[in-house]
C-alpha cells in the first residue's frame, strides 16, 4: 500500500467555509461522537451543512465525517456546531467505560497482535 499525502483542500476555502473561525465554540465533538442529523436540509442552507445532514441520516462518526468531506476534523467539529446550534443534529457520545477508566489491556494480548500485525 502506498501512502498519498493528505489534501486538506486550499486554506482560503476552508477559512470561508467556517467563516473565518479557528476552533469550534465548545468541544463537545471527538472522533468518535456519533452524529444524527435531525431534519431534511434546506433551501439556501450552506452546501457543506447539506452534505453533513445527508451523510448523517444513520448515525456517523465525526471522523468519517471528515473523510468523506474530505476535510480536516477541526472544520468539520466547527460546521457541526453550527448543525448543533440550530437543533438540526444531536450528537451521542460513546458510553463512559465502567469504573471511569479504561483498563490497561494485557501485555501478553498485545504482543500476539503485534506479532499477527507484523506477518499480514
Amino acid at each position: 500500500m502506498t501512502r498519498r499525502p493528505v489534501d486538506v483542500g486550499v486554506p482560503e476555502r476552508l477559512y470561508t467555509v467556517t467563516g473565518g473561525r479557528s476552533r469550534a465554540v465548545d468541544d463537545s465533538f471527538d472522533l468518535v461522537t456519533l452524529i444524527v442529523a435531525e431534519c431534511a436540509p434546506s433551501a439556501g442552507m450552506q452546501s457543506e451543512h447539506v452534505r453533513i445532514l445527508r451523510l448523517c441520516r444513520t448515525p456517523t462518526a465525526v471522523v468519517e465525517l471528515s473523510a468523506d468531506l474530505g476535510m480536516p476534523v477541526t472544520v468539520v467539529r466547527i460546521l457541526l456546531g453550527d448543525l448543533l446550534a440550530t437543533g438540526r443534529v444531536t450528537a451521542r457520545h460513546p458510553p463512559p467505560p465502567a469504573g471511569g477508566s479504561f483498563p490497561l489491556p494485557d501485555s501478553a494480548l498485545l504482543k500476539e497482535v503485534l506479532v499477527g500485525l507484523r506477518n499480514l
